[in-house]
């Protein structure tokens, strides 16, 4: 399905997926990221593999980036931050981008500026561009129970259980009474779930364990057994969601990411009655309007039910 290209509407709130992968390397599904907008607004959640052309393509690019918040310190979820901070700066940003995220952060901008430092320092004194305060991140560690404000989102930093990974967290977006829930990198959350009671929206990771055999060489049944016990598994997040009892949910960061989205569909909606979205790269949900837009689809979200309304 063509991707929409235009530039982006400002509603009260707005999620737009950007990538909806993991590490397994997709085509289809570029790394975990997404654009909340709100008024006043544009904050990047995570900046994985591909994320600067998904932006470009939403009609946000990097340029016009009001925060980055990062979910946590995985490579899949931070791959593309210089990338990220050379396009934008390309692109005219004439202000640092403020970044957000768990203890580590600081350390990792400052190590993966120093890393490019060189190369970064030729590009300045060659290309002569007009401002280099693009370059100049602004660097905020945060904690669970913190809350931060956007333009005029509020968001509230929710602690997630990804162990081994010791700072992992989910956000709370919430605007004018709209309130939009993000998982990050999660096994089942007691803390989350409690996060996400009567939110307009969940938007949550999900293994579809099933479709991920042994492979000699690749993967073993420990790997296997490994990585899906600090994700939540599709047989879980229905059950999930119908508990905090939410009224719409989106699954991303499809582990893996090419999977029977039928087979799918059915198994979490055993659990969960509400409006359910299987989301995919540039897919779009105004919280405000209750609407889904994918390429030229869109759709009315609402009343437990996601309905055709023109294409």
């Amino acid at each position: 399905m063509r991707a929409a290209t235009a530039a982006l509407a400002s509603p009260l709130m707005e999620i737009v997926f950007l990538g909806t992968g993991c590490p397994v390397v997709s085509t289809e599904r570029y790394g975990p990221a997404q654009l909340v907008l709100g008024q006043g607004a544009k904050v990047l959640v995570d900046c994985g593999s591909g994320v600067t052309q998904r932006l470009l393509a939403a009609g946000a690019p990097g340029r016009d980036l009001d925060a980055l918040l990062l979910t946590h310190l995985h490579s899949d979820h931070l791959v593309d931050l210089y990338q990220l901070i050379v396009s934008s700066w390309h692109q005219g940003r004439d202000r640092p981008l403020p970044i957000y995220g768990p203890p580590g952060t600081r350390r990792y901008v400052e190590g993966l500026m120093a890393l490019w430092e060189p190369e970064l320092s030729l590009r300045i004194a060659h290309e002569k561009r007009p401002s280099i305060e693009a370059l100049k991140i602004a660097v905020t560690e945060i904690a669970a129970g913190q809350s931060l404000s956007l333009g005029g989102l509020a968001v509230q930093v929710v602690e997630v259980d990804h162990q081994p990974v010791r700072h992992a967290f989910g956000f709370v977006f919430e605007e004018k009474g709209e309130r939009l829930v993000l998982s990050g990198d999660t096994r089942r959350c007691a803390a989350l779930v409690a996060a996400a009671r009567g939110a307009d929206l969940l938007v949550h990771e999900v293994f579809i364990h099933r479709e991920m055999p042994v492979i000699p060489g690749v993967r073993s049944a420990e790997t296997v057994a490994s990585v899906a016990s600090y994700h939540t598994l599709s047989d879980e997040v229905g059950k999930i969601a119908a508990e905090a009892g939410v009224k719409a949910l989106a699954l991303t960061h499809f582990v893996p990411p090419a999977c029977d989205r039928a087979a799918l569909l059915a198994e979490v909606a055993a659990d969960f009655g509400g409006a359910l979205i299987l989301a995919e790269d540039l897919l779009r949900i105004d919280l405000t309007a209750r609407r889904v837009a994918y390429g030229s689809a869109v759709l009315a979200l609402g009343g437990g039910d996601v309905t055709a309304v023109s294409r």
